[in-house]
């Protein structure tokens, strides 16, 4: 090798062993003794050993600003590809100038382009404002042609049921910094140092006057119980990192792929006796939505989704027979079971990602129909509740529900459990009570008057509910006469008659008109 040559290879060496330094050992150091994972850091723990690969490392570095703050590149997780990138704030406080937000939208668009998943990892307090002799833009994200910072959002939609997108936050992000996460399906956050809002606690004091601490304002408890914005809430990075690996092996790589299958090792035949004793035969009684869960898939895995919002509704991923499903679910231990203003976004939304990425659904129903009062009305829940019926005759994936218990009022039309719906295939269990009104509240309106007057009215309101129920809250009695319920199975046979009905529906085919989009009721 030629001296000139040999030389330029040691510089290069040296150049990219600094850039891989970010903003240098000492804030590096800084970061560790905190209990942080710097960007590099976090990459490799999210990816295979040895898989990535990054683009535009060594932009800015003559500046001593390596990446302009951002990481960018591709890999793998589990043998898959994915695009990533990960905000650094040891350059320029991770801020996005017009470098850091075009390797952002370039990073998307990437990704878009070969058709695989991308997982954003933020921690960025949002645009990187100039110095006015600096110059630049007002709105400080800066600019690279039409990619840029304050353009991401473009990729991200673009990018919307076509590759699975994935956002984790890993610091404190401010503006544009949330905006770009809340356009992907899922967002991640850690506890005691992820944060994200529009304005932070000091900005809000100096406007409001309002004193508030970051977690109260913008904390991952908050968002995962109260605003409903994060999905997920970990207690360390590490732990934050492991479960985006965990949640991809659901998903497919794209919007034409089927997501992978993996062989558990666990009977599609098996039958579960211990399912008739979970759930109690009186509709008044409490019990937990997850056990029942846990008995039908696979090893009983099962990935939830949300689970601190709105947990009258369960949602999440598993396997039957090695296949992914979604399953969306009444929870009787809250509310009740009872749909909600917001159980209905979190339904809706749910459902519309797995139609959107060819997982089947099951829908787990037991419910009194949707809780009444003013609360919910003035939460708009006629608008939220239209989501739910816009997301289930939307969608075109395998779809079964099975009934455990009860089926009341409304609720059958927010379970998607009456006929015209699009629900392929309709179990009941033998122990289901159906109708406008549970039994009981159902002869005290028909025979309310009577019950007064009767020479007994606990013995003539206990002889009509024996006949109402007999009658008409009995699905033997139903089944005789409505088509639209499939079968009527013992609680044992359910796992196995979703595997065989999935099995059934998996070269399922629907064909929509075409347009442009509808307009889903937001």
């Amino acid at each position: 090798m030629e001296e000139f040559a040999k030389e330029r290879i040691e510089q290069l060496r040296e150049v990219k062993s600094r850039a891989l330094l970010g903003g240098g050992e000492d804030k590096l150091a800084q970061r560790s003794a905190k209990g942080k994972l710097n960007a590099r850091e976090r990459i490799d723990r999210l990816l295979d050993k040895g898989s990535f690969e990054e683009f535009n490392m060594l932009v800015g570095h003559l500046d001593k600003a390596p990446g302009d703050g951002l990481v960018a590149g591709y890999g793998k997780i589990n043998g898959r590809m994915v695009c990533v990138y990960s905000q650094d704030p040891t350059v320029k406080g991770g801020s996005i100038g017009a470098i850091h937000g075009y390797k952002m939208y370039r990073t998307v668009e990437r990704a878009l382009d070969v058709q695989v998943p991308f997982i954003g990892l933020h921690d960025s307090p949002g645009a990187r404002t100039p110095k006015p002799e600096e110059g630049g833009g007002a709105l400080g994200v800066g600019s690279i042609g039409d990619k840029n910072g304050g353009s991401i959002f473009f990729p991200n939609t673009q990018a919307s049921g076509v590759i699975p997108q994935i956002s984790a936050i890993m610091g404190n992000c401010a503006g544009i910094s949330v905006y770009s996460p809340a356009l992907t399906d899922f967002i991640f956050m850690v506890d005691g140092a992820s944060h994200m809002y529009i304005t932070g606690p000091r900005i809000v004091k100096s406007v409001l006057g309002e004193e508030i601490t970051d977690d109260e304002l913008g904390g991952a408890a908050m968002h995962c119980s109260v605003s409903g914005v994060a999905d997920l809430r970990t207690e360390s990075e590490d732990a934050c990192l492991q479960k985006i690996r965990d949640l991809l092996g659901y998903l497919p790589s794209n919007h034409n792929d089927a997501p992978p299958r993996v062989d558990l090792g666990d009977d599609p035949d098996r039958l579960e006796d211990g399912l008739a004793g979970i759930v109690p035969s009186n509709p008044y009684f409490a019990y937990d939505m997850h056990k029942v869960i846990y008995l039908l898939v696979d090893k009983g895995i099962f990935y939830e989704v949300k689970p601190e919002f709105a947990p009258e509704m369960v949602v999440g991923f598993g396997r039957m027979n090695g296949r992914s499903v979604g399953i969306v679910a009444n929870q009787p231990m809250h509310r009740a079971g009872s749909l909600t203003a917001d159980s209905s976004v979190k339904q809706a939304r749910f459902i519309r990602f797995c139609d959107s990425f060819n997982i089947p659904i099951v829908l787990l129903v037991d419910t009194p129909a949707y809780m009444p009062g003013r609360q919910q009305e003035h939460a708009g829940i006629i608008r939220h509740g239209a989501k739910v019926l816009y997301a289930l005759c939307e969608a075109t994936v395998p779809r079964i529900a099975v009934v455990l218990r009860k089926a009341y009022g409304g609720g059958n039309l927010g379970m998607g459990i009456i006929p015209g719906l699009g629900t392929d295939i309709i179990y009941f269990w033998p122990t289901v009570e159906m109708g406008v009104l549970g039994a009981r509240q159902s002869v005290e309106l028909f025979y309310g008057r009577e019950i007064m007057n009767a020479e007994n009215s606990e013995e003539f309101r206990d002889r009509k509910l024996k006949e109402f129920m007999e009658k008409y809250a009995n699905p033997l009695y139903e089944i005789n006469n409505n088509w639209y319920i499939d079968d009527i199975i013992e609680p044992r046979e359910t796992r196995r008659a979703l595997i065989k009905g999935f099995e059934m529906l998996s070269s399922k085919k629907m064909i929509r008109s075409p347009k442009r989009h509808g307009n889903i009721p937001l």
